[in-house]
């Protein structure tokens, strides 16, 4: 995600640094958005110039403390777990952006900004993967959230050729929420053999029109962040958010979806 968000804010025209915990780490992330990059210029979506020109705006930067200050924003993307992301932002917000926002898909924005000294720039910016291709951002708005950052925060959004939401602070938002459920309930009928994924998904693109089964993108998404969000949703909603145990068992073999090769498909 952080690679996808930091390849369309260079294509954007921003000067962006991918912050990473080693050397190595921030610069296989550069290549990642490198590649994002390279994929829109064979899909016409840029010229090769406007290609090679968003490449030159990516750096690597070896942890925070390297990093420059005052960014006019920094966006958080690290794994969906409350304290990693605490610990982190609490660091960014030292370095005194503009604008701060966690990528978060179902993190209560409240309950992030509580390792903050000023959450009145802090509120939540939920890209979709793919980044580059998907065009919804939802903005998600914290108790605290000021007014300014709000509009900083979409027309940031509409600099990147996306459409913004704006929800206000609940776990799961608007669509991770959903989507979640849905998700959920495909697992649990694959779990109970009531179909396979390829026609439970099939069910969904040609039936309801969506352009992607859930399952599908479940693996898209990576069955262990839907893992994380399920258990968080749980805490907040109930039992119905209980993840599948299939679900459990797949990230417990490391199939993960699309980011380790397999997952309800093969990739």
């Amino acid at each position: 995600m952080g690679a996808g968000i930091a390849s369309v804010l260079a294509r954007a025209g921003l000067e962006v640094e991918l912050v990473e915990p080693s050397e190595a780490l921030a610069a296989a992330g550069v290549e990642r958005a490198r590649a994002a990059i390279s994929d829109g210029v064979s899909r016409g979506k840029l010229s090769a110039e406007e290609g090679a020109a968003a490449s030159a705006r990516l750096r690597p930067v070896p942890g925070l403390d390297p990093a420059s200050p005052r960014p006019q924003v920094l966006i958080e993307a690290v794994p969906e777990r409350l304290e990693l992301k605490r610990e982190i932002l609490g660091a960014a917000e030292r370095l005194e952006p503009d604008l701060l926002a966690t990528n978060t898909s179902g993190i209560s924005i409240d309950s992030l900004a509580a390792a903050l000294a000023d959450p009145a720039r802090f509120l939540g910016l939920h890209f979709f993967n793919p980044v580059p291709a998907m065009a919804l951002v939802e903005v998600v708005i914290g108790a605290r959230t000021s007014e300014s950052s709000r509009e900083a925060a979409t027309a940031l959004v509409a600099e990147l050729g996306k459409e913004a939401i704006v929800v206000a602070d609940s776990p799961g938002f608007a669509s991770s929420r959903l989507g979640l459920a849905l998700g959920l309930e495909a697992i649990r009928m694959v779990e109970a053999g009531v179909a396979s994924a390829a026609d439970i998904d099939r069910a969904m693109v040609l039936g309801y029109r969506h352009p992607v089964g859930p399952l599908r993108l479940t693996d898209l998404v990576g069955l262990d962040v839907r893992l994380d969000i399920a258990r968080n949703l749980r805490q907040s909603y109930g039992e119905r958010f209980t993840p599948p145990p299939l679900l459990e068992t797949m990230v417990g073999e490391g199939r993960l979806g699309k980011k380790s090769g397999r997952g309800f498909f093969d990739w």
